[in-house]
């Protein structure tokens, strides 16, 4: 079904049914000097308030996680500059619709010459958008018919196309501070026009901010749940136990539209490190359900692949590759059942953080002893210069050795025997660690 629309910022704002909007869209601040958070974006002197100001903003890409503000600050961009302002969101929009809202905008724009600058198009949750509906905003974006603002919580060098993201700025949003959610409540409970005329008292916060997890969103819901369930009239006391209490009964009712997408794939990677494929099976079932990427679930056990199994099974990334691989040539319904299978044998595996600590470990070293000269045998010799001062000399062959192996030194000097790679206890790793054991005696210490 086609969900696309288009609206000024001041005709979104100022709707006849703003009352009865749910309170995080009541209380969307209309200025900058109201957003909260983001200081090292929208602050004094910073960055993007500079851009704003000149009226010249390039295409915005806001990366952050959810709650943070990222759609808030599209709309008072867009107020801010008087532009006209074109929403997809990109779940429910495909290509189709990005032309539509493109051809939209140019006519827009052909009849509206008094309005400085180009439209903006701001598309939610862009890294949701395929390739091909990433090919089609690109001439647009090229030609100056919009401005593009895509909001993701995904990496976007990951999830945005090379061309796109080339021509577009990236903004990492943070998380909110305890102190921008306590504003974020004192706020809705002072300047809300419904939850003013209540009496409320928040005696403990604690539950509201544990259960919202840094979202905004998701704390203003848990608010107005709290508030609504007391009864019309009625003194509203926030404590933790009553916070709770509401939470556990309701706070489903606001998670139709997956905020719980970080909880969730939290407990479904602690699952399989934990080797409960039931508890794995299960949370799987609710991101299915939820509508999640398939290919953000497949990601994500092919990393656990790697960092909780390791060498204790080199077959689980395999398997996790082509898990990713199948479902992104399928997708769904059909790859619920790879992504069950693979998260089925993820879960059962052997697992070791071994190699996932070695390079860790490797980088902390690295950062405290700086750029080590590598030892001369093993650098590569392409000149008569490099060779007559010692580059490449006494270097041995391992292959040219009895079991393919030669004694030779191959860290620098200053942190030789430093072991990184330390194998964990399980089958497949004891036999690596009888056989470096084998090789390099006590040098390592394995």
């Amino acid at each position: 079904m086609l969900r696309f629309f288009i609206s000024s910022l001041i005709s979104h704002i100022s709707g006849l049914s703003h009352m009865q909007a749910p309170l995080a869209e009541r209380l969307r601040p209309l200025t900058l000097d109201h957003y909260i958070g983001q200081q090292h974006l929208v602050g004094e002197g910073a960055v993007l308030r500079k851009a704003i100001s000149s009226g010249n903003i390039p295409s915005i890409i806001f990366w952050g996680p959810p709650g943070v503000g990222k759609t808030t600050l599209a709309n008072l961009i867009a107020h801010q500059l008087r532009r006209p302002f074109y929403t997809l969101s990109a779940i429910n929009s495909g290509v189709k619709e990005v032309r539509e809202a493109i051809e939209q905008a140019r006519k827009y724009m052909g009849e509206l010459k008094e309005v400085p600058g180009n439209a903006i198009l701001f598309i939610d949750e862009i890294h949701r958008f395929s390739k091909s509906q990433q090919d089609s905003l690109l001439g647009a974006v090229e030609k100056g018919i919009v401005t593009l603002i895509g909001a993701t919580t995904e990496n976007p060098s990951f999830e945005v196309i090379s061309p796109l993201l080339s021509r577009c700025q990236v903004y990492i949003l943070k998380e909110l501070s305890k102190d921008d959610l306590l504003t974020i409540v004192d706020n809705a409970i002072h300047q809300d026009e419904i939850l003013k005329k209540r009496n409320i008292v928040v005696k403990e916060h604690e539950a509201l901010l544990r259960l919202s997890g840094g979202d905004a969103r998701k704390l203003l819901n848990l608010v107005e749940l709290v508030v609504n369930d007391a009864g019309e009239g009625k003194e509203v006391v926030f404590t933790n136990d009553r916070v709770l209490a509401v939470a556990q009964q309701k706070l489903a009712l606001y998670d139709k539209s997956g905020e719980q997408h970080y909880d969730i794939i939290s407990a479904f990677i602690k699952s399989m490190r934990g080797s409960d494929p039931n508890a794995a099976v299960y949370y799987l079932a609710r991101m299915i359900k939820g509508g999640e990427d398939p290919l953000f679930i497949a990601r994500r056990m092919l990393i656990l692949a790697s960092e909780d199994i390791g060498n204790a099974n080199p077959t689980a990334l395999v398997i996790a590759n082509s898990c990713f691989q199948a479902c992104n040539t399928i997708g769904y319904p059909e790859c619920r059942i790879i992504l069950s299978q693979t998260a089925a044998y993820l879960a059962t595996s052997a697992k070791s953080n071994a190699s996932y600590k070695g390079i860790d470990d490797a980088l902390a070293l690295v950062d405290k002893t700086g750029d080590l000269p590598v030892p001369l045998h093993l650098r590569n010799a392409p000149t008569r210069l490099m060779k007559e001062i010692g580059y490449g000399k006494e270097y041995e062959y391992a292959h040219s050795y009895e079991g393919n192996f030669v004694d030779l030194e191959f860290l620098p000097e200053k942190i030789s025997g430093t072991k990184l790679y330390d194998p964990g206890n399980n089958p497949r790793e004891k036999e690596i660690r009888d056989n470096l054991r084998k090789l390099w005696k006590e040098k390592y210490g394995y």
